[in-house]
C-alpha cells in the first residue's frame, strides 16, 4: 500500500486532489498567487472543504518558459509564512514544492510531509542528505539536466527510474514514493534554470506521456499535473492561462481515466466534481 504523509494512494483508493498554493508572484497563473497570510489561511481552510487531500506550497515559479529565479532565502521566507498560515487552519498533509535542499528542509521542519521535487533530486545535490535526514514521502518528477532525445514516453519512464533510484538509495520506503512525468517541463528551449531539453515537439511530447501513463507509472502511484498548463492554451489557442479551466478539466479527467492516481491543480473544487463523478461512473453496476 503507498502513503503520500497520512494518505493512501494508487491501487484501488479514489483519485486524490493536491491544491496548489503558490506565493511566487512571478508564478505563470496569477490566480494561484497567495501572499498575504489571511487570504492563505482561508485558501487552505477552503481546499480542504472542497476536497484537497493535501495542499502543494511553492516559493518559486519553475514555469520554464519564465525568468523565475529567485534566492534561497526569498524562498524559504515565502514558505514559512505559507506553512504556519497553512498549520493554523488545516490538518491537511502539506508538500513542499522545491528543489533546494534547504528549502526543502526548513519546510519538514516547519511541519511538511512530502517533498515533491520537479527535478527529481538531480538539481541539488543536497536534496539526497536531507531525505536521508527526515525520511518524507517524495513526489519525483522526470527531469535531465541534458538533452533528452528519442521516443519520450520510454525516456519519461527511464528519468523516473533514475530518480527513485536516488530515492531508495537515500532510505525512502518504496511505499513513500510517488511519481510525476512533469507535464510542461519538457522544452526545446527556456528561460528558466528547472526543464529538461528535448529535440522534438514539446506539445507532442506532452500528449503522448498522458496517453502513456499506465507504461510510464509502473508500480509506483502517478500524479498528474496540467492544471492551466501550456499544452491546454496551445490546443485552444488560449494565450491566458485565466481561460483554461475547461480545458484543464477536459484534461484532468482523460488523465483520470488513463491511469492517474492523483491529481495536482489549481481549481480544488471543480477537480474534485470531475473525479465523484468519474469514480461513480466507474464504479456503478448496472443491472443489466
Amino acid at each position: 500500500m503507498h502513503h503520500l504523509a497520512r494518505v493512501s494512494v494508487g491501487n484501488s483508493n479514489p483519485i486524490r486532489i493536491m491544491g496548489i498554493i503558490n506565493t511566487s508572484p512571478e508564478s505563470f497563473y496569477k490566480k494561484s498567487i497567495f501572499t498575504d497570510k489571511k487570504i492563505i489561511e482561508k485558501t487552505a481552510k477552503l481546499m480542504e472543504e472542497e476536497g484537497a487531500n493535501f495542499i502543494d506550497v511553492g516559493g518559486m515559479s519553475t514555469a520554464p518558459y519564465l525568468k523565475t529565479l529567485v534566492s534561497e532565502n526569498q524562498e524559504i521566507k515565502r514558505i514559512t509564512d505559507a506553512i504556519n498560515a497553512i498549520n493554523k487552519v488545516s490538518k491537511l498533509p502539506i508538500s513542499i514544492d522545491t528543489c533546494r535542499a534547504k528549502v526543502a528542509e526548513v519546510a519538514l521542519q516547519l511541519g511538511a510531509e512530502i517533498v515533491n521535487d520537479v527535478s527529481g533530486l538531480k538539481y541539488d545535490k543536497n536534496m539526497v542528505s536531507i531525505l536521508e535526514k527526515y525520511c518524507p514521502s517524495v513526489i519525483l518528477c522526470a527531469f535531465s539536466s541534458n538533452l533528452v532525445k528519442g521516443n519520450q514516453v520510454s525516456q519519461a519512464k527511464k528519468l523516473i527510474d533514475q530518480s527513485v533510484r536516488l530515492a531508495l538509495k537515500s532510505g525512502i520506503p518504496a511505499n513513500k514514493i510517488v511519481v510525476d512525468p512533469a507535464i510542461g517541463f519538457f522544452r526545446k528551449k527556456a528561460q528558466g534554470t528547472i526543464f529538461t531539453k528535448i529535440n522534438s515537439d514539446w506539445l507532442q511530447r506532452d500528449m503522448l506521456v498522458l496517453k502513456n501513463l499506465n507504461y510510464i507509472k509502473q508500480e509506483y502511484p502517478i500524479l498528474i499535473s496540467v492544471s492551466r498548463k501550456s499544452f491546454i492554451g496551445e490546443l485552444l489557442g488560449e494565450p491566458d492561462p485565466a481561460n483554461r479551466l475547461y480545458g484543464s478539466l477536459a484534461a484532468e479527467t482523460f488523465a483520470a481515466l488513463n491511469g492517474a492516481d492523483l491529481i495536482r491543480t489549481h481549481n480544488v473544487k471543480a477537480t474534485s466534481h470531475v473525479v465523484q463523478i468519474i469514480k461513480n461512473l466507474q464504479n456503478f453496476k448496472k443491472g443489466l
